[in-house]
């Protein structure tokens, strides 16, 4: 569990109210990321290089060695600094999946690479519906910022898929570990009436969840 807690990196909903909240408009050319700085101020631009907008690696793939055998490589490019976007490989092994999750500050555009892979998210309140599709290899999806959704790789092929959010910092909140894994703990009597389950089951995951 703690690898799929650095692994699918945020939760906060807006509940009944609309919120238009962005990355700022940067006021220059670039902010180049200075990596040597603990302040993490913007390098000189003289100095700047072509490299420092550059990444190599997305061929290989993430590290699907967790319970939920699916992978997420980060794109790290110092020019993307208060650019607003931040991209990641994501690899699932057959019937690898993400848990419900979600994102209070993005929206997030998946492209299917290799393979195939449900996805879907759910509307918010009053409807709560389920808007999702199977997408081969060549399709795109999109996901609206802050709803919850899910990503699972279907068929009997691993599956590749490049991900993209417009912020630098999007959040995410897993579901069920934002709830059962809180700390300090939420009242177990609370959480039992609250999802229908008997007092000793959601005792039973917030052990597990608070052990991870």
């Amino acid at each position: 569990m703690t690898t799929i807690t650095v692994l699918f990196s945020t939760l906060a909903l807006n509940f009944l109210c609309i919120a238009f909240a962005f990355d700022p408009t940067p006021l220059q050319d670039f902010c180049v990321a200075d990596l040597t700085s603990s302040a993490r101020s913007c390098k000189d631009p003289a100095t700047v290089t072509p490299n420092d907008f550059f990444f190599s690696g997305l061929h290989l793939p993430g590290n699907t060695a967790n319970p939920y055998r699916a992978g997420l490589k980060p794109v790290q490019i110092p020019g993307l600094n208060t650019l607003g976007l931040t991209m990641a490989r994501l690899d699932f092994l057959p019937n690898g999946f993400i848990p419900p999750h979600y994102h209070p500050r993005a929206t997030e555009i998946l492209t299917v690479l290799e393979g195939s892979m449900e996805v879907g998210f759910v509307t918010s309140y009053p409807n709560y519906r389920n808007i999702g599709k199977i997408l081969q290899k060549g399709d795109v999806f999109v996901v609206p910022v802050g709803l919850m959704h899910y990503q699972r790789g279907v068929g009997a092929a691993n599956t590749v898929v490049l991900s993209a959010v417009n912020s630098q910092n999007a959040g995410i909140v897993e579901a069920a570990h934002g709830l059962f894994g809180a700390k300090p703990p939420i009242n177990s009597d609370y959480l039992s009436e609250a999802f229908l389950l008997n007092k000793k089951t959601v005792e039973r995951l917030q052990y597990k969840f608070l052990k991870s």
